[in-house]
């Protein structure tokens, strides 16, 4: 039994830990991926162990065999050579999601990002061009990987700009080299150092610095009580709602009433002025209005100021507490 237990173990260390990729990996990376417990012993899988099994089935491809699939897939849309160009570079996904996993507690996850790279790269890849599918790929399982980690960093993103990227990933290297340099790393050398304004680096310092607190976490020592319960509700009384609401919807009805009285045609001005120029959200402009009619912009400011007062007037006589204040009409 014993036996059985050590060859299990050689084989999976074979597995997880002799790979070239893994050749490259820290201790802290190698006790990630180890797949024995430290008591020793058989232990299930974790899912990235299983993970990592899985992938060191598919063969690595060589030069000549790669150019050949992509061929095939760039010229006949083969599926199946598609398919073996991704499979074979599952290991290289691995291999960059691990740079990256000390900003991320989950492998999995930045695999999983670096995994729709690779395919976006091997639908793109021009084997015509002269350069390796891998060198192509990685710059995609990379790209995908640093925007997952931007967009998910923080609760709100702190990526959205380019500036913000660059200070994203360069922001502590560059205070670290200027300390080893005997440098006090402030804002403005900083900003100089990575060509950025002095605001952004900042804005960023204290996004990367600050820290996340939950709405949920207690706030009294019986922990009946949490944050999001002391909050103060800015929104308005649902009481203040519906009565708002029902106060648009009459003045919205008495607006159209004022419009059947514009039916006559010696109002067709102002008819034509209150239809395109006062209750749309695309408004047109004086200058409009007046080639419609032929007469000048400030002709047409004054029919349109004439009419507002009218408006104005009809809603005073049809609804006693109105006050202008109430109501602002688009000019």
């Amino acid at each position: 039994m014993v036996e059985d237990k050590e060859n299990f173990k050689a084989k999976a260390e074979d597995v997880f830990l002799e790979s070239p990729e893994a050749s490259e990996l820290e201790d802290e990376d190698r006790q990630t991926l180890a797949p024995l417990s430290p008591m020793g012993g058989l232990e299930r899988l974790t899912p990235l162990q299983s993970y990592l099994a899985e992938v060191r089935r598919y063969p690595l491809l060589s030069p000549d065999e790669e150019h050949e699939f992509a061929l095939r897939y760039h010229d006949q849309a083969d599926r199946q050579a598609a398919e073996r160009l991704v499979t074979a570079n599952l290991r290289l996904v691995v291999k960059i999601a691990l740079e990256y996993h000390r900003s991320w507690m989950d492998l999995l996850d930045l695999v999983q990002e670096g995994n729709v790279g690779l395919m976006q790269a091997v639908k793109r890849y021009d084997p015509y061009r002269g350069i390796r599918l891998t060198t192509y790929a990685a710059f995609w399982i990379r790209a995908y990987i640093l925007k997952f980690l931007m967009d998910n960093w923080r609760l709100v993103k702190i990526g959205t700009t380019q500036a913000q990227r660059k200070l994203f990933f360069n922001l502590k290297k560059e205070k670290e080299r200027l300390e080893s340099s005997g440098f006090v790393p402030g804002p403005k050398l900083l900003a100089q150092a990575l060509d950025v304004k002095e605001s952004e680096i900042q804005e960023m310092d204290q996004r990367l610095s600050g820290r996340e607190e939950s709405l949920a976490a207690p706030v009294t020592e019986d922990g009946k009580q949490s944050r999001q319960d002391v909050l103060r509700d800015e929104r308005p009384a649902v009481d203040e709602v519906l009565a708002e609401e029902q106060f648009r919807e009459l003045i919205q009805a008495k607006l159209q009433a004022f419009r059947q009285t514009l039916e006559d045609p010696k109002n067709k001005k102002e008819a034509y002025l209150f239809d395109k120029r006062l209750l749309v959200e695309k408004p047109l402009t004086l200058q409009q209005v007046g080639k419609r009619f032929n007469i000048s912009r400030e002709r047409a400011r004054q029919i349109e100021a004439r009419l507002i007062k009218k408006i104005k007037a009809f809603l005073q006589a049809e609804i006693p507490d109105f006050k202008d204040s109430d109501f602002v009409l688009k000019k």
